[in-house]
């Protein structure tokens, strides 16, 4: 009451009202982006969100399995929302993508869990003390190794293979490699008794997709790997339901939303490459606005960074130039 009398001498009382309805969404703004949303999906799996990505988690008898740890400043909150969900350890993590806010909780959650080290029998499991295994395509080992920083944080268990199976908490678990999509390194993470899918940056509903060009990231390995969630995927009753996509940031989506996502990469793709095969220049095709009917849902200067990231990709690489010979100064060769 007394802040509503002090804006009261000042203002009129509209805009105090505006003010106050003002600093009612900023506040909530602020706690969301303090905080991790907790989403049963089915059986054992669950979805954390933050505000820069998703973990998928999955509780069972066999301990803990997580994909994707969001950033190092989450990684506390993170294992308290783990903790709350499974007093087991956490014996895998698995990450479906070398970018920073997907691994930046690795070191974290690696230490707080523990890897199997013997035993013939369930009931005969010995833990050891060297934290969990962190899984990834053998790629993403290789972009961290170049980038440098912290090795705690680096995948200790790599494939290279298109596919690699696990059975853990009474169900398969398969990483399959969609090669040159966001990156180079990227992988799903498939459930297939939960009938779950974690996909990381290759599905991000909300968002045009994040092409990271420089770490092997392609247009064309991003209309690949939607394609191979949407064939991986089985709708329930009319499209919907059925498989659920955790994707790397955004919300719990089916097969009908993977689809049209991927048909709005598919058009702009394809509006793209016309103007490459037409000799315009990267100006020319960011001014002619091939993603102008689909900025209003995914934003204008997002808009502009994916028509670059798209056009690097699809221009044709210019051929080296040619070895060029000394010639002879003078006489018979």
């Amino acid at each position: 009451m007394k802040i509503v009398s002090v804006v009261g001498r000042f203002f009129c009382a509209p805009l105090a009202s505006a003010v106050f309805a003002s600093l009612v969404p900023l506040a909530a703004q602020q706690r969301a982006e303090s905080e991790l949303s907790v989403l049963p999906i089915r059986g054992g799996l669950y979805m954390i969100s933050g505000p820069t990505s998703n973990t998928t988690v999955q509780v069972g008898r066999d301990g803990v399995l997580i994909v994707d740890t969001q950033t190092e400043s989450f990684s506390d909150t993170l294992l308290a929302q783990i903790r709350a969900l499974s007093d087991r350890p956490i014996r895998m993590i698995v990450n479906t993508t070398s970018a920073a806010d997907h691994i930046g909780g690795n070191a974290a959650l690696k230490k707080a869990g523990q890897t199997l080290a013997g035993g013939n029998q369930r009931s005969a499991v010995i833990y050891g003390t060297g934290g969990s295994p962190i899984y990834a395509h053998e790629n993403v080992l290789t972009r961290l190794t170049q980038a440098g920083g912290d090795s705690s944080a680096w995948p200790t268990d790599t494939y290279f293979v298109a596919q690699k199976d696990m059975f853990f908490n009474g169900e398969p678990v398969q990483l399959m490699h969609v090669p040159s999509a966001h990156s180079d390194g990227d992988s799903l993470v498939v459930f297939r008794r939960t009938d779950v899918i974690s996909v990381g940056n290759i599905y991000t509903p909300g968002r045009y997709p994040l092409i990271d060009v420089e770490r092997g990231g392609t247009i064309d390995g991003i209309v690949s790997a939607l394609n191979r969630v949407i064939e991986l995927t089985v709708p329930e009753f009319n499209e919907q339901g059925g498989t659920m996509v955790v994707p790397g940031r955004g919300h719990l989506a089916d097969e009908a939303d993977v689809a049209e996502y991927r048909d709005m990469v598919t058009i702009v793709r394809d509006r793209v490459r016309d103007m490459v095969n037409k000799g315009m220049t990267l100006e020319q095709v960011k001014a002619s606005k091939p993603t102008a009917d689909y900025d209003v849902v995914y934003g204008v200067r997002e808009g502009q960074a994916f028509i670059e990231a798209a056009y690097r990709t699809l221009t044709p690489a210019k051929p080296a130039p040619a070895p060029t010979r000394n010639k002879p100064s003078g006489g018979r060769k």
